[in-house]
């Protein structure tokens, strides 16, 4: 126990030195400029868990679960128990409107060693709203909602691979209709996929210090661009990678330590500095940093990667007008870093009954400055397990995302885990 006390608190340390930009990268708030990468449909990555979000959102290589649906499909294929069966509630954006929630049903069955199945339903409700025209004059009450319905398959390549496809159906209805402007406003629907991959190692050694190792990566909501209206641009899914790494500490019969970092990057393509962004009056319209966003779903995918505009090249005046799509050197690279967000958590579970987590989320002030520390408890009695997770914000005590909560009901079914037995969740 005494190594578990110690081990807890410094990896935590670690984390947190883990959560901030490096004179190496120079990726700071003074050389880089505000560039927020967005999508439509944002719900669809919103962690919908209680376990991973108290791990501050590293549950891309943890051991599996019925929320593997979100997580990484193929780790299903490593489950100790048969099925599994889970529903989550998630108050959102508490700080803003107490209307907002997340719910999310999911589950998932071995069909045997080779092949298992799961599913889920992700329903985001934004409460209600009242329309109004310019001037002010009442349209309409509406509740906006959108859901999202996945079905998930895995297959078993060998003991330590395994593979998952999802293919996924969203819809999303934020206007009921509406006409603005002339102009008749539609759902959105979209048509996704996620691809995962998992190493997993039950046999793993960290020096003396037995265990398993996971290493897992998944891409998540390739899928069509969405608009909202006939006139509207299109615009791009909440599409990402992510690749994570797990270790279980396996210390006795009674006592084990999962450690948890996450790496994640939007596969969106970043806004370019376009004609007028920094005055430029006087030269054509058009892409001056960076490349064009108005690309295709792989292109965009592909052009993420390279596509950062940098900061531009001021002349000996002090402005950008006669810029002709210089950036400063080493700050496109600087640009791409920043857009890497970093999760990481430690769990502990006694006896397979009581577990207690933590875990911080990072992501650059320029690329939307979310972070947060996390921390979470899970009771389990027989087949019934609840979950629970608090998020507290490190970016200001405005932050929309402060005192989130999450909750988690799971049942297990099938195969059930002997007394004593230390592998977990």
């Amino acid at each position: 126990m005494k190594k578990i006390i110690l081990l807890i608190p410094s990896f935590l340390i670690s984390l947190f030195a883990l959560a901030q930009p490096t004179g190496g990268s120079g990726a700071t708030q003074n050389d880089l400029q505000l560039n927020t990468i967005t999508t439509a449909l944002p719900f669809m990555s919103i962690t919908p868990d209680s376990r991973a979000g108290g791990m501050g959102d590293a549950g891309t290589a943890l051991s599996p679960s019925s929320t593997s649906v979100y997580w990484n499909t193929s780790g299903i294929s490593f489950a100790k128990e048969k099925s599994e069966v889970s529903l989550s509630y998630t108050p959102w954006l508490r700080q803003l409107t107490n209307d907002i929630h997340l719910s999310y049903l999911a589950g998932y069955y071995k069909i045997n060693k080779t092949h298992s199945i799961g599913g889920s339903l992700r329903f985001f409700s934004l409460g209600e709203i009242t329309f109004t025209d310019a001037s002010g004059n009442v349209l309409r009450e509406d509740k906006p909602s959108e859901y999202e319905l996945t079905g998930a398959y895995a297959f078993r390549l060998s003991d330590k691979l395994s593979i998952g496809l999802n293919g996924k159906f969203a819809y999303s209805n934020l206007t009921g209709g509406l006409t603005v402007g002339g102009v008749n406003t539609k759902p959105g629907i979209v048509g996704a996929a996620d691809l995962s991959f998992t190493y997993f190692n039950d046999r793993a050694k960290i020096g003396k210090l037995k265990g398993a190792y996971t290493f897992a990566t998944t891409i998540n909501n390739i899928g069509n661009k969405v608009a909202y209206s006939e006139l509207a641009k299109r615009d791009f899914i909440p599409m990402n990678l992510k690749i994570g790494n797990s270790f279980k500490a396996e210390f006795d019969d009674y006592n084990h330590v999962t450690f948890a970092l996450d790496l994640q990057k939007l596969l969106v393509p970043t806004p370019p500095i376009t004609n007028g962004t920094f005055g430029y009056s006087s030269l054509p319209d058009g892409v001056m940093l960076g490349k064009s966003n108005d690309v295709g779903v792989i292109a965009g995918m592909l052009q993420s990667f390279y596509d950062a505009p940098g900061v531009p090249v001021q002349n000996e005046n002090g402005d950008y007008s006669d810029n002709t799509g210089q950036s400063v050197k080493g700050t496109r690279f600087k640009e791409e870093l920043t857009e890497i967000n970093i999760a990481a958590g430690v769990e502990w579970w006694y006896n397979n009954v009581f577990a207690v987590r933590s875990g911080v989320f990072y992501e650059n002030e320029n690329k939307g400055n979310r972070k947060f520390l996390n921390l979470g408890a899970t009771l389990r009695y027989n087949m019934f397990a609840i979950d629970f997770s608090y998020l507290a914000s490190l970016s200001g005590r405005q932050s929309p995302l402060a005192n989130t909560l999450r909750f988690t009901l799971r049942l297990t079914l099938g195969q059930s885990m002997a007394k004593g037995d230390n592998t977990g969740e």
